[in-house]
């Protein structure tokens, strides 16, 4: 019983706080200096997962956990190891889709988003025989650079020119992962 009203005592203060800090006061040492270690190699979802699946039980929602590890990146700040962006190059993105199964009938570009990156771009290769898709890269802001559709949509239509296929990207200017993805437009269902 005294283990419930702690946990529940905690909860309600740290609720009433607000405070990210006051989550991450309550996660155990061990916990919390292995959320650090995937901060530092920069692997946010892991970091993540551990702070949501140690403090679910005091009721963190996903979204607070993830609040949680993006104070430990700005407390972690230049220590952090962060991953280098995905290389947008016609050689590396070519070198990339040579390595799916299955010839590559498109070039793809789609939205998606989370709240710890905002909006980004995901370039795949749509593959025939067998059917599916791969990955090519994830295009994120990069400061001081074009917005993210706009890099996507450059690297996209260049690897698609390069590889003589179609480019499809059905909103390059607003963010939008509901848009229709080129398998659809190229296949519409039967009396739509």
């Amino acid at each position: 019983m005294a283990e419930i009203r702690s946990a529940h005592d905690a909860l309600h203060a740290v609720r009433l706080g607000g405070t990210v800090n006051g989550w991450w006061t309550h996660l155990e040492a061990r916990t919390r200096r292995e959320v650090d270690a995937n901060v530092l190699r920069d692997r946010r979802l892991t970091a993540v997962k551990v702070v949501w699946e140690a403090l679910r039980p005091l009721g963190l929602g996903l979204h607070e956990a993830e609040q949680v590890v993006h104070a430990r990146y700005e407390t972690l700040g230049d220590r952090v190891q962060h991953t280098a962006p995905d290389p947008l190059d016609v050689s590396s993105l070519a070198a990339r889709a040579a390595a799916h199964p299955g010839r590559v009938a498109a070039v793809e570009a789609l939205w998606d988003g989370d709240t710890v990156h905002d909006w980004f771009v995901l370039l795949v290769a749509v593959l025939d025989d067998p059917a599916g898709e791969g990955p090519l890269a994830t295009v994120h802001h990069r400061p001081g650079g074009p917005p993210v559709g706009t890099a996507a949509s450059d690297a996209g239509r260049a690897l698609a020119d390069y590889l003589g296929v179609p480019f499809h990207f059905a909103s390059p200017d607003i963010p939008d992962d509901q848009a229709p993805r080129w398998r659809t437009t190229q296949c519409p269902t039967e009396g739509a």
